[in-house]
């Protein structure tokens, strides 16, 4: 009998924890000052909710301006050596207008990569943050 009730334990307690996995906070924000280029899409300076969906490290992202998605594309989920200081978008001076290699959100030690894998890492070592 007390086997049966751990078990009955067990199984809710993974319920739950998967039930919450699901609706782990995805999102995050930032405020671009000039206009970006998002995978050769013009992204207009203003502030925006970025959500992503995928379990990693190839997600889709979806840069919303209140409920109007402005931009969707892909990213792969890179980890950072330490958490982000603050919400930002780092990014690299191309022909025009400059292009957003990583989306970083302040306290987290994952980050947004956009683009290419060699802009991706280029970026995190030595762009430049908006």
């Amino acid at each position: 009998m007390k086997l049966n009730n751990l078990a009955k334990t067990v199984v809710l307690g993974l319920a739950v924890l998967v039930a919450t996995g699901a609706y782990a906070s995805n999102k995050g924000s930032i405020h671009v000052d000039e206009a970006v280029q998002v995978n050769g899409q013009e992204l207009p300076a203003g502030d925006y909710s970025v959500r992503w969906q995928g379990a990693g490290p190839d997600v889709q992202v979806s840069f919303m301006r209140g409920s109007k998605e402005v931009i969707k594309t892909t990213a792969k989920l890179v980890d950072l050596e330490k958490a982000a200081s603050d919400d930002a978008i780092v990014t690299q001076q191309g022909s025009g207008e400059p292009s957003v290699s990583q989306v970083r959100f302040g306290g987290k030690k994952t980050a947004l990569a956009i683009g290419s894998a060699e802009r991706a890492a280029m970026g995190q070592s030595m762009g430049e943050a908006k």
